[in-house]
C-alpha cells in the first residue's frame, strides 16, 4: 500500500509535458508553413513581373526594329533617362505601354527607347506583378552596324528610382 501512495500524481505531470511538447512542436509547424507560403507568393510576384517586363520588352524591340528611327549622334555615355522617375510616371512621362493590360498585374508593364552612341538604342522594361512591391526591370542594348543588329541584354537587379 506504501508503493501505491507515492506514484500517485505523477501522471498529470507527465501528461502536461508531453502536451506541452506537441504543442510547440505544431506551433513550429504552423510557423514554417506560414513562411514557406509567403515565400512562395513573393516568388510568383516576381515572375509575374518578369514576365511583364519581358514582354514589353520583346514588343518595345519587335516596334523599335519596325520603325529604326534615325539615332541622334550622341557620346558613348550610357543614357540615363531610364533612371529618372518622371520618364515612367506623370503627365510628362516618355515611357510607353505597348500593352492595354497585362493579367494578374496591377499594372500595364512600360518600356523606354533611347537612343545611344550612333546607331545602338536602349529599351528599357518596367513589369510589374500583383502587388506594390513586385516590380521587375530588364535592357536590351540594339546595335544596328550595316543593316544587321545585335542585342544585348541585361537585367537591371534595382529599381533606379
Amino acid at each position: 500500500m506504501k508503493r501505491r501512495s507515492l506514484s500517485h500524481g505523477a501522471t498529470l505531470p507527465i501528461v502536461l509535458i508531453l502536451a506541452a511538447m506537441m504543442l510547440t512542436t505544431a506551433g513550429a509547424w504552423l510557423q514554417a508553413s506560414l513562411v514557406a507560403a509567403r515565400t512562395t507568393v513573393a516568388a510568383r510576384e516576381r515572375i509575374r513581373a518578369f514576365h511583364a517586363a519581358d514582354g514589353a520588352l520583346i514588343r518595345c524591340s519587335r516596334m523599335l526594329s519596325s520603325a529604326m528611327p534615325a539615332a541622334s549622334p550622341s557620346v558613348n555615355d550610357e543614357p540615363s533617362r531610364w533612371r529618372m522617375k518622371t520618364s515612367f510616371e506623370g503627365a510628362s512621362a516618355f515611357a510607353i505601354s505597348p500593352f492595354s493590360a497585362w493579367p494578374y498585374a496591377r499594372r500595364a508593364p512600360q518600356c523606354l527607347i533611347e537612343s545611344w552612341a550612333g546607331a545602338s538604342y536602349l529599351v528599357t522594361a518596367r513589369g510589374f506583378g500583383a502587388s506594390a512591391d513586385s516590380e521587375a526591370w530588364l535592357q536590351l542594348r540594339i546595335d544596328v552596324n550595316d543593316g544587321a543588329s545585335t542585342q544585348h541584354w541585361r537585367r537591371v537587379v534595382a529599381k533606379p528610382f
